[in-house]
């Protein structure tokens, strides 16, 4: 596939903003548990029509426990693309709403209009949260080798059903890093990812943290890196620093930071798209930017204002917060359909067996 980079509209420089510790301890653990050729007019005229969808529950039996998630999908008779939402980290639910960081419903909203294009969707609660929670009720037994397989596991599902004739991978956030991991062995047709991190997480840590703990700080969270990095559990972190490095949660860190999300994309083998927005405040351009010089063949599209829960937002504090915590937000203009007319444009691709 060709280099291709999209942009909707001029985008206003960014500038750095700084947030108190408190702020940026939580919204780096939310990232942690973080001119196109359009198709014809009548034809983009046919895709942007609304059409009614029905709702169904599915579940998936695991060995550890039974998984549960929401297949939405247009009223129509003939075979469409099938798209599997992959929620980010922490406990974010098959909506995009996390109890720690605000109910938003970026993924539930992103379903549903995706479905009034035509496009199906499944969203599922990932184990451990919301009514998946049975099936891994203790943190410390969550690894991403289980959330992939999971990916793997529905992802199957959806290829078996005759009434889907394409399998898109959609992550957001970490959830972008899950997708890559599991496309191949899902047979997904195609991969987008929407606000994934380039690099490995350790490496975004020790960036961000440096210039806002105190030094004794942060030298005692760089220790904690380190070990986490040699496979080694710390038992006594600082209270500061338990949002990031309670006891509990570092199994799962251990096994996200032996991931590097660069490395997974660019094995990718299939069409693949980059959303990402200019105003988020988690996960940078620059880190788009990244995976497409990791995978020159895949689409880059920057939206102008977006913020990471998929809304337009100005870049101070008060104003992104207020958008992680109101699901009666527009999802940022363009971004399901420039999502649609990839999705329609990979459909050209030879389709995996």
């Amino acid at each position: 596939m060709a280099f291709a980079q999209f942009i909707l509209e001029p985008s206003a420089r960014i500038t750095v903003q700084r947030f108190p510790l408190w702020q940026l301890l939580s919204m780096l653990r939310a990232l942690l548990l973080t001119l196109c050729l359009l198709p014809p007019l009548a034809q983009a005229a046919a895709n942007s029509a609304s059409h009614s969808s029905v709702q169904q529950a599915l579940h998936l039996q695991t060995a550890e426990g039974m998984l549960y998630g929401t297949l939405l999908k247009p009223s129509v008779t003939t075979p469409v693309a099938v798209a599997l939402l992959i929620a980010g980290s922490g406990p974010t639910d098959r909506d995009g709403n996390n109890p720690e960081g605000g109910q938003s419903d970026s993924l539930k909203r992103l379903a549903q209009s995706l479905a009034k294009q035509g496009i199906a969707s499944l969203r599922y609660d990932k184990r451990g949260v919301a009514a998946s929670r049975a099936a891994t009720p203790d943190e410390r037994d969550l690894s991403v080798e289980s959330y992939v397989s999971d990916a793997v596991a529905w992802a199957q599902l959806l290829k078996a059903n005759p009434a889907f004739d394409q399998l898109i991978l959609i992550g957001h956030s970490e959830g972008a890093l899950i997708a890559s991991l599991a496309a191949e062995q899902a047979r997904a047709d195609a991969l987008v990812a929407i606000a994934g991190s380039s690099r490995p997480i350790d490496q975004l840590l020790r960036e961000q943290l440096a210039a806002r703990l105190p030094p004794p700080l942060l030298e005692q969270s760089n220790q904690l890196l380190d070990r986490l990095l040699a496979g080694q559990l710390s038992p006594q972190v600082p209270k500061q620093l338990q949002v990031l490095f309670r006891p509990s949660v570092q199994p799962y860190l251990i096994s996200l930071l032996q991931q590097n999300p660069g490395q997974a994309f660019a094995r990718l083998q299939i069409p693949t798209l980059i959303v990402q927005g200019s105003h988020d405040i988690q996960v940078s351009v620059a880190d788009a930017q990244a995976l497409q010089a990791a995978k020159p063949d895949a689409e880059l599209l920057i939206i102008p204002g977006m913020n990471h829960m998929l809304r337009i937002s100005a870049l101070d504090l008060p104003a992104q917060l207020a958008s992680y915590d109101n699901p009666q937000l527009p999802l940022a203009h363009g971004l399901s359909e420039q999502i649609v007319r990839f999705i329609l444009r990979s459909s050209k691709v030879p389709a995996s067996s």
